[in-house]
C-alpha cells in the first residue's frame, strides 16, 4: 500500500524526503543507497538471526494495534492462524492514530480504508462489515480501556479480537458485556500504554498502526504478512512441513474470458512514484490479457503538491517497494530520482506522447529510465532515451518540450481521483461496467490482484 498510511502515496527516497527538486550530487548519493538497501539489509537480517540463535531467544513478532484502524481489525484476526502456522511468540502494543504529517488526508484515509478492508477480507478468508461506519469514539475509549492492561497478557489477543468485531459491527451492548468481564484500565493507564507504543514504533522509524515488526523489519498489515511468513518458513519457524504462507497474496488472474466491451480501466499514475514504477507496465499487461482499455489519467506527485514526506515514511516506502518488486520479479530499484524538472519536462511531452497513441509506452518508459535503468530523465539526452524507448521521434518531441498546457489536464485528473473516487495517492485504479455494477475503485500496487479478481468475476458472469 504499498505504504497504506499515504500508503501511500508517493515519496521521496531515503534521503530527500521533502524536497521539491535535487542536485545531481545528491540524486547519485540516493543511487548508491538504494542499490545497496537489499544487501544490507539481508546482513543485517542475518546479523540479528545469528544473536538470536547464540542467545536461545524465540522468534518474537510486535504488533503494533490501533483500535480504530480498519487495517489493524484484519490483522488481529490473522494472529490465530499465524500461532498456529509459526513457532513465534508475540508482543502487543497500542498506538494512536498516524499524525497528519505522516498521513496528508486523514479523513479520505479512514473512509477508504472501511471500504478496502471490507473487499479484500473474504480472500484472505476474513471478515470486515460492508458499509462500515466510523467506530463511536466512545466505543474505541472503552476498547482501549479493555486491552490497555493487558499487553503483555494472553488474553490480548482474543480479547481484541472479540473487542474488535463489536466495535465495527457497532454492537455496543455486546462491548459492555466483555468490559464486565474485566478490570478497566483507567484513562491515565490507557495513555500511558499509548505512549509506551508510539515511543517505541517512532524508535523503530514507523508511524502507522496494523504494523508487525520483527527482527528489524516492518510488515504492514495482512498485505505484507506473506513476507513476514516467508522469512520465518526460511529461519525454520513453521510448524510441520508447512512451506506456502497462509496470507499469501492472491494471484494475478484475470481469467480467460475476453471483455465484449463492457468493461473500462482507468489508471492513475505519476512519473516519480516508486509503486507505480513496479506495477504500470503489469497493469497495461493484465487488462491487454482479456482485452479490458486502459485510460491513462496522471497526477502530479504528492511530494511536488507541497504534501510532506517525512524520513521514516520515505525510507519504509523505498525498502517496502524493493521488496514488493522482487517478489514478482519486476525490474526495480535503480533509481535517479526524477522529482523537480525532470517530473516538468517528462509531464511537458505527455500530451505529445498520447497524440501520437504512444502514452502508455511513454509512461512506462520514463518510470523505468527512472527507476530501473538510473537515468537522469531531466536531461535532454535522458528525455530523449525515454522517447525514442516509447517508440517517438526525439526531434518530434522537442517542439513540445518545457510547455505548460499539461498542467490543467493533471489537476483535472487529481480532482476526479479526489472528489470522485476517494483516493490521494498512486497508483489508482478505476474499473468501470458492466451496467448495473459499481465501479471499483482502488488504490496501491496491491491491489492490482483485486483489480484482476474484479475483471475475472464481472466477464465470467456475462
Amino acid at each position: 500500500m504499498k505504504d497504506r498510511d499515504t500508503d501511500a502515496t508517493e515519496s521521496a527516497t531515503a534521503t530527500g524526503a521533502g524536497r521539491t527538486d535535487l542536485s545531481d550530487r545528491r540524486r547519485r548519493i540516493q543511487r548508491r543507497i538504494v542499490r545497496a538497501a537489499p544487501r544490507l539489509l539481508r546482513l543485517d537480517a542475518r546479523r540479528r538471526e545469528f544473536g538470536r540463535r547464540l542467545a536461545g531467544r524465540p522468534h518474537v513478532v510486535d504488533f503494533f494495534h490501533q483500535v480504530d484502524d480498519p487495517y489493524s481489525e484484519l490483522a488481529m484476526q490473522a494472529i490465530d492462524p499465524l500461532l498456529d502456522r509459526y513457532d513465534i511468540e508475540f508482543r502487543f502494543h497500542l498506538v494512536s492514530p498516524a499524525d497528519a504529517l505522516h498521513v496528508p488526508e486523514p479523513d479520505l484515509l479512514a473512509r477508504y480504508a472501511r471500504r478496502d478492508c471490507a473487499a479484500v477480507a473474504p480472500h484472505y478468508g476474513l471478515s470486515f462489515p460492508e458499509a462500515a461506519d466510523p467506530p463511536k469514539t466512545d466505543g474505541v475509549s472503552l476498547v482501549q480501556r479493555m486491552l490497555a492492561g493487558l499487553t503483555e497478557d494472553p488474553r490480548f489477543a482474543p480479547l481484541a479480537r472479540k473487542a474488535g468485531r463489536a466495535l465495527w459491527h457497532g454492537e455496543r451492548e455486546a462491548l459492555e458485556r466483555l468490559a464486565e468481564r474485566i478490570p478497566l484500565a483507567s484513562e491515565a493507564d490507557v495513555a500511558a500504554a499509548l505512549s509506551r507504543g508510539n515511543e517505541l514504533r517512532r524508535r523503530r522509524r514507523h508511524y502507522s498502526g496494523g504494523m508487525f515488526w520483527y527482527a528489524g523489519v516492518w510488515y504492514w498489515g495482512v498485505d505484507r504478512l506473506h513476507h513476514l511468513e516467508r522469512r520465518l518458513i526460511d529461519l525454520g519457524a513453521a510448524r510441520g512441513e508447512r512451506r506456502t504462507p497462509r496470507f499469501d497474496r492472491p494471484p494475478l488472474d484475470a481469467g480467460t474470458t475476453p471483455n465484449d466491451g463492457r468493461l473500462a480501466l482507468e489508471i492513475f499514475p505519476s512519473l516519480r512514484s516508486p509503486y507505480t514504477a513496479m506495477i504500470f507496465e503489469r497493469s497495461l499487461e493484465l487488462a491487454a490479457s482479456v482485452g479490458v482499455p486502459v485510460t491513462i489519467l496522471p497526477v502530479m506527485p504528492m511530494v511536488m503538491r507541497g504534501v510532506p514526506a517525512p524520513s521514516a515514511k520515505a525510507t519504509y516506502i523505498v525498502t517496502d517497494t524493493l521488496r514488493e518488486a522482487a517478489h514478482i520479479g519486476a525490474p526495480f530499484g535503480d533509481i535517479y530520482d526524477p522529482i523537480g524538472r525532470a517530473v516538468e519536462r517528462g509531464f511537458s511531452l505527455w500530451p505529445f506522447a498520447r497524440s501520437k497513441g504512444r502514452g502508455a509506452e511513454y509512461i512506462a518508459a520514463f518510470l523505468r529510465a527512472a527507476f530501473v535503468e538510473g537515468r537522469p530523465t531531466g536531461t535532454d539526452s535522458g528525455l530523449r532515451a525515454v522517447v525514442e524507448a516509447a517508440g517517438l521521434s526525439f526531434e518530434e518531441a522537442q517542439e513540445h518540450l518545457d510547455g505548460d498546457d499539461w498542467r490543467e489536464e493533471l489537476e483535472a485528473n487529481r480532482r476526479l481521483m479526489y472528489d470522485e473516487l476517494g483516493l490521494w495517492g498512486v497508483p489508482s485504479y478505476r474499473l468501470r461496467g458492466p451496467a448495473g455494477e459499481p465501479d471499483l475503485c482502488a488504490w496501491g500496487q496491491d491491489r492490482l490482484w483485486l483489480v484482476a479478481a474484479e475483471i475475472r468475476r464481472r466477464l465470467a458472469a456475462g
